[in-house]
């Protein structure tokens, strides 16, 4: 196909040439001609996602089938991922979040329900060998790769479970857990959580601090996605291995939201050869749905308090019916890709191409995903959109997983120089 810059690119050569010797000019032209019909045209978003390696690293799929299981090896009516969206948005590895919930935690269930979530990614694993496989190391990403195969890895969010007693951590490291989101939604005994006005630890517990030394010599990566600002630089401080945000993104586009990180943060990350690893939630994404958000909370309250002497429950019917109105009266701002794209674009200005990548956080932020992001097949809009802003296929393929994927072989060369064993299964 003609290619239009360099179509008006030989006509300027010509005219800079034609002043000198007819045939020399024939035989320029004839190789500048030659060498433009076979330029490569530029790969679209569709092709790259199929020929980068994608990596996801914050997917909450293992909660999502605990609440309603479905077949994710096949095509499913609901949620975010399954085999054939996955496929078609050529994703590689993304990160299976063994989630756990503060009231679990609290409760003391943690321990087990981590276990019962590992074992149904197993299962799923097992019995779709031809589609899936768990990823234990950095290298079984590549391995899988070739083989056409779905690597799962497994990430922990809430460091709860690896709390309940000190040879925890190594048995969920056997399990396959490679990295560990320290706190979620409040302080646990290991970290402070960015949601929790009652920071119990003034940032990590003395078991906390201890512990990321523990899984720096294991080589469990380190996630402060969620963690209090002062949990985030006692971590920075202390972690002997590249850090990980599995799924966060910038405070700049969203103030007073402290789970997303400040610009300071995210250049301390990036210059400790960190990642932050951009979250798609709507809401943490604009201002505007920040907003929203607190004028519906204001909104449902006023509604269940309108009667001071018999104030509603959040599970009456009627409370229920009046939100579902609300939201049809006052439909939700999604963000869209170029909300997207600056949070990257910032966080690539602040810390460097080679500190950022994504955390899509899909079945874990329910409908509040971008336009044009609404689940794992739709990867080649994020990389048609990171074209049009300018990046080249290198920098492109750094953000899908090239740098997390440094980052974790990192961390496994640190452990292996504290003596740790080597750690894929196969």
């Amino acid at each position: 196909m003609y290619n239009l810059a360099a179509g008006k690119f030989i006509s300027q050569l010509i005219r800079i040439i034609r002043p000198r010797n007819t045939l020399t000019n024939i035989g320029l032209v004839a190789l500048v001609v030659g060498i433009s019909g076979c330029a490569p045209e530029p790969k679209s978003g569709a092709q790259l996602a199929q020929s980068l390696l994608i990596i996801d690293t914050h997917i909450d799929v293992p909660y999502r089938l605990k609440q309603s299981w479905a077949d994710v090896s096949n095509a499913t009516d609901g949620g975010d991922f399954d085999y054939p969206r996955a496929v078609a948005g050529g994703l590689n590895a993304p990160f299976m979040s063994i989630y756990i919930p503060a009231r679990v935690d609290e409760a003391g269930g943690a321990y087990a329900l981590a276990d019962e979530l590992i074992d149904d990614m197993e299962k799923i694993a097992t019995s779709a060998p031809k589609k899936f496989a768990i990823a234990t190391c950095s290298d079984d990403l590549q391995n899988h790769f070739k083989k056409n195969l779905i690597s799962l890895p497994l990430g922990m969010e809430n460091g709860g479970p690896v709390a309940t007693s000190e040879k925890a951590l190594t048995h969920f490291f056997n399990r396959g857990i490679r990295y560990i989101t320290l706190a979620h939604s409040k302080s646990n005994k290991i970290s402070d959580s960015s949601y929790d006005e009652n920071e119990a630890w003034q940032g990590l517990s003395p078991y906390g601090k201890g512990l990321i030394n523990r899984m720096n010599n294991l080589g469990v990566m380190v996630d402060v996605s969620h963690v209090s600002d002062a949990a985030f630089y006692q971590v920075m401080q202390l972690s002997k291995a590249p850090v990980i945000a599995s799924h966060s993104s910038l405070r700049h586009y969203t103030p007073g939201f402290v789970r997303n990180m400040s610009d300071d943060m995210v250049k301390t990350l990036g210059a400790a050869g960190g990642i932050i690893q951009i979250n798609f939630g709507t809401s943490f994404l604009t201002q505007t749905a920040q907003d929203y958000s607190k004028q519906r909370r204001a909104a449902v309250t006023a509604f269940m308090t309108k009667d001071p002497g018999a104030p509603l429950k959040s599970d009456d019917p009627t409370v229920k019916t009046y939100a579902e109105q609300y939201a049809a009266d006052n439909p939700y701002p999604f963000a869209n890709l170029d909300d997207v794209l600056n949070h990257i674009d910032r966080a690539v200005e602040l810390a460097g191409i080679d500190a950022v990548g994504i955390g899509s956080d899909y079945d874990g932020v329910g409908d509040s995903l971008p336009t044009g992001l609404k689940d794992v097949s739709t990867y080649p809009n994020l990389i048609d959109a990171l074209l049009g802003r300018g990046y080249s296929e290198g920098e492109i393929a750094k953000i899908l997983g090239g740098n997390v994927l440094r980052v974790w072989r990192e961390v496994e060369a640190y452990a292996a120089s504290q003596g740790t064993a080597k750690q894929c299964r196969t």
